[in-house]
């Protein structure tokens, strides 16, 4: 079975500062603000929700098909995915733009500067779902079971819920850092379409505020609510049942960057195997804190064997 994951892919490109902000900034001078950061280190990462998701879920043994739009400077990006067999036929470059793009710079104190730039990323309504249906038919591969609407340009996450509705996919709606460019009616026609709805807390106090409606009253709407709360762990709301799902103590704190979307490649895999949501949403907090032990959000490299015996470790039982 595979999913069909929409949202995007991008390059993080993350720089330290030696000193703080705050030495450099004069207060009295904030209106003529002109300042420069030297940044004797820099790597460059490869990030972007759909792709976040897809590595996650691959770790698995899932079978992910990215949906995505990217600049012409995506190559190495894309050798990436095809070195790591992940489905990048879906994948539209657009050479006259860049790949979506964030600038990370971080000081002593681990204040931050971001600059975000989203290039390809505005164009991924150009992509359809029903090419991804068709090309699979065509090509016999499986057909995508589950998708998910990550964090995307507006209009393509517009347009993806209702075409993963039309085509009859159940789907997540993780809207993400794309919740503010929705109003509290929009935000309920597409939830209405989705079958999940997955939200950190401080986005779930945020989606509640818009819409004006309670979590447990949003929950009703969907067959499943997944609340993520970072270092407590995660709520499930699903039928009448609240379900509490456990963190998994990480060996160390390296980098959260991409936690919640390695926590949303376990729901996938989840989902594809028909699991309850007090095993999806354990695995899925395992797969969080493996993530967080390493520098960037696809340099961790478990087997599944070994994220297997984790669970076995953290939880009692195999999943």
């Amino acid at each position: 079975m595979a999913s069909l994951i929409c949202g995007s892919v991008a390059y993080d490109t993350i720089m330290n500062f030696e000193g703080k902000f705050a030495d450099q900034i004069l207060p009295e001078q904030i209106h003529i603000l002109n300042v420069a950061f030297l940044v004797p280190t820099m790597r460059r990462e490869f990030g972007g929700c759909a792709g976040n998701i897809a590595y996650n879920l691959h770790l698995l043994g899932g079978d992910p098909i990215i949906m995505a739009t990217v600049g012409g400077d995506a190559d190495p990006y894309l050798h990436h995915l095809q070195a790591l067999q992940i489905d990048a036929t879906h994948i539209r470059q657009i050479n006259d733009a860049f790949t979506a793009q964030a600038m990370i710079t971080t000081d002593q104190s681990n204040n931050q500067i971001t600059a975000f730039h989203p290039g390809a990323m505005n164009e991924s309504h150009l992509n359809l779902v029903s090419r991804v249906v068709d090309e699979r038919t065509q090509s016999k591969k499986g057909q995508a079971k589950i998708g998910i609407v990550a964090p995307d340009g507006r209009q393509g996450m517009w347009e993806h819920c209702h075409q993963l509705a039309n085509a009859e996919i159940p789907f997540i709606f993780d809207p993400g850092q794309g919740l503010p460019m929705f109003n509290g009616p929009e935000l309920l026609e597409l939830i209405d379409l989705a079958s999940y709805l997955a939200v950190n807390d401080y986005e779930g106090e945020m989606l509640a505020k818009r819409t004006g409606m309670s979590l447990d009253k949003i929950a009703e709407r969907v067959k499943a609510l997944i609340v993520t709360k970072g270092a407590e762990g995660a709520e499930v709301y699903s039928g009448s049942k609240k379900i509490a799902i456990p963190p998994v103590p990480a060996a160390k704190v390296v980098d959260p960057t991409g936690c919640g979307d390695a926590f949303r490649g376990g729901l996938l895999y989840g989902l594809e195997n028909g699991m309850d949501w007090e095993t999806t949403g354990r695995l899925a907090s395992l797969m969080g804190s493996i993530k967080i032990t390493h520098q960037g959000p696809q340099n961790h490299k478990p087997s599944k064997d070994e994220i297997s015996a984790q669970f076995k470790t953290a939880f009692g039982f195999h999943f």
